[in-house]
């Protein structure tokens, strides 16, 4: 499929959310994977702020846990925050270079440590007022070209329209209030997540891959089937699931418990960007 018949998709799921069961959720994570496939970047994701005015992850590329510990970090670090507190992007910043592991010691740290050595932030606006950012990540050193920067701009704008058009925010001004209930709906989500891929003994990313296909096939919206799986009132042996053990050619590994980590599955690194 060509760069331009996936971006032609994406407008048609955007014009979808404008239908009154749309699921804001489900649509911000297909975005994140269609930013990786659209602008050849390893890892895309999408952050908003909170009414603490701090940024929070609602949607990623991908659900590995080094990904979601590295944005989680930037609710008070790094080029998103930047972002977001001027409404400008931050484009085509090494992660190598000193001056910025100076100024965002733990971020550019982990961000190495995980594979990444360019990272970008886009601002999600909303009339004048910036509700979020978009955060792309690199591992290699090629930079953003002003055509990519347009349309990562471009795709930014669409997280943005689809966050006003979710049923439960007020159409004439969306507050930072309103912009809470679907930061609520991602921490169900992560819940979810948990419960899933412990009682199947798989990764989380698997976990989530069978939730979400399950959710899709029978029209139900993922926070809600998230609320449902989370109050253990769903019956979760209704979600067909197998162990998938490699993402994007890499091995995953089981959900580690109790003293061995915090339930999240691992990943060793992500694709090389730049490939052709």
């Amino acid at each position: 499929m060509t760069r331009e018949q996936r971006l032609t998709e994406v407008f048609v799921e955007v014009a979808d959310s404008l239908i009154d069961d749309f699921d804001v959720i489900d649509f911000l994570q297909r975005l994140s994977e269609r930013c990786v496939e659209l602008l050849d970047v390893a890892a895309a994701g999408i952050l908003l702020a909170d009414q603490h005015d701090e940024l929070q992850t609602i949607a990623a590329s991908d659900e590995h846990t080094r990904l979601l510990e590295l944005f989680a970090l930037q609710h008070d670090q790094g080029p998103c925050v930047d972002c977001y507190r001027t409404g400008s992007p931050r484009l085509n910043i090494d992660l190598t270079d000193p001056q910025v592991t100076e100024e965002w010691p733990q971020f550019a740290t982990r961000a190495r440590q995980t594979g990444f050595v360019v990272t970008n932030a886009i601002p999600l606006r909303l009339r004048r007022r910036v509700i979020g950012t978009l955060g792309l990540f690199q591992t290699d050193s090629a930079p953003l070209g002003a055509a990519d920067v347009t349309l990562a701009q471009a795709l930014a704008d669409i997280a943005t329209i689809a966050i006003q058009q979710q049923r439960t925010l007020d159409h004439s001004e969306v507050e930072r209030g309103q912009l809470q209930s679907a930061l609520t709906s991602r921490i169900v989500l992560e819940q979810a997540k948990g419960i899933l891929a412990e009682r199947w003994q798989i990764s989380v990313d698997d976990a989530f891959t069978a939730f979400r296909a399950y959710a899709r096939s029978n029209h139900r919206q993922l926070a809600q089937l998230a609320r449902e799986i989370a109050a253990d009132a769903f019956d979760t042996d209704l979600i067909p699931h197998s162990p998938i053990t490699t993402y994007r050619g890499l091995a995953t590994e089981p959900p580690r418990t109790g003293a061995e980590g915090d339930g999240l599955s691992p990943t060793d690194g992500f694709p090389s960007t730049g490939a052709p």
